[in-house]
């Protein structure tokens, strides 16, 4: 089975996220996808508690769609990877935007993630895809005709709600989260 692997901070999870989630799903990109939503990022911070994002991220689960709350405490996506890996016998995918193609060469132990993993890039802007297509080219999957909504974690937390699902708003209202 493939199991496709969405790491984020969902800080909050909007529609953005559930688009790229049934995409890769009605595509027969994955059989599955993984949700995890991480502690902390290094470039993030006033994340709410990563209880709150499992539960808001609970409203997308279904049969093909599982939120992960037992994978993450790790700081680098090889952990993550390696730890997942441990736990499940599926071919794992790593769910990525294509703007983290530029900076992917700095990701902690970035050739054993690209040795041991497929990595789906899901276009979110102009990007060179041929950044890894020397030593990897076959680990890469690239979905360059996605269309994502323009809807950002940011923009839901200063207010607008028209790209989060009503349970979510809900929870985030009755918790008081941003």
């Amino acid at each position: 089975m493939k199991l496709g692997i969405y790491v984020g901070s969902f800080n909050p999870p909007h529609e953005g996220h559930h688009q790229v989630i049934n995409y890769l799903l009605d595509n027969k990109y994955v059989d599955k996808v993984l949700l995890l939503p991480t502690p902390g990022y290094w470039d993030k911070n006033n994340l709410v508690s990563i209880e709150d994002r499992i539960n808001m991220l609970k409203y997308y689960e279904d049969n093909n769609v599982i939120v992960d709350s037992t994978h993450n405490n790790y700081p680098y996506t090889y952990q993550v990877l390696r730890s997942i890996k441990n736990d499940y016998d599926d071919e794992l995918y790593l769910i990525i935007g294509s703007d983290n193609l530029e900076k992917l060469h700095e990701w902690k132990n970035i050739d054993e993630i690209l040795e041991n993993n497929k990595i789906i890039v899901l276009k979110r802007e102009d990007y060179n895809k041929n950044i890894y297509l020397d030593k990897y080219e076959d680990r890469f999957i690239y979905v360059d005709d996605f269309k994502p909504i323009k809807v950002s974690s940011t923009e839901i937390r200063e207010g607008n709600s028209n790209f989060i699902n009503p349970n979510i708003l809900k929870y985030i209202e009755e918790h008081n989260l941003y």
